[in-house]
């Protein structure tokens, strides 16, 4: 687990590829935030979150399946690290930011452009 990056993943650097393509600009992982957001977009008072389905257990998603070895403890860590998600994106809502979460599964070839046509649509409304 130690060699698993939290940051510069692929689908995180594809989105920030496409936010400054369309003129965004932002701050990585910003550690004055709860959570350290993945993407900040101080403008427009928005945070972004771009989870692993493993790690954060995406319901419904193949990808976030539990091995079939050792589940207790992969469920115990994957329900950890989803009450300290609802938490965090709670207090950065109390702070007036707009939190959007984005999901390792919805950027695969087949999906992204989807994704991230509403992405633009969420951050400009």
């Amino acid at each position: 687990m130690s060699h698993i990056s939290g940051k510069e993943t692929k689908p995180e650097i594809s989105v920030r590829k496409f936010l400054f393509g369309h003129g965004f600009r932002y701050r990585k992982n910003n550690a004055a935030l709860p959570g350290k957001p993945d993407i900040v977009l101080s403008k427009y008072k928005t945070v972004i979150f771009v989870n692993g389905c493993f790690w954060h257990g995406h319901r419904n998603c193949k990808k976030a399946e539990l091995p079939v070895t050792n589940r207790a403890f992969w469920q115990e860590k994957v329900e950890g690290n989803k009450r300290r998600d609802v938490r965090q994106i709670e207090e950065l809502e109390e702070m007036g930011y707009r939190v959007i979460t984005l999901w390792q599964c919805e950027l695969t070839s087949k999906f992204r452009e989807k994704t991230l046509d509403n992405l633009l649509k969420s951050i400009t409304s």
